[in-house]
């Protein structure tokens, strides 16, 4: 199994899209380049819109995990 030192954690659980996504966006922003954010997230769409649109902005996703029936783990090395 992957082990990640996570420097930072965002519970998204009950956001909708886009905000999913914007909310990701901000709390990486605050970070420096190469540390590592674990989002969760529970809406639908949100592992792919999120894990897109974070690609696009220049960032890594290092894992994608689905952790049960609604809930997915996102984590993401910030580029720079």
């Amino acid at each position: 199994m992957d082990e990640f030192k996570i420097d930072k954690e965002l519970n998204l659980k009950g956001t909708i899209c886009p905000y999913n996504f914007i909310k990701t966006k901000l709390a990486i922003e605050d970070m420096e380049a190469g540390q590592i954010i674990k989002i969760i997230v529970d809406f639908p769409t949100a592992p792919d819109d999120v894990s897109r649109g974070m690609e696009y902005e220049g960032h890594t996703i290092l894992k994608m995990n689905q952790l049960n029936q609604k809930d997915w783990e996102i984590i993401i090395k910030k580029g720079g």
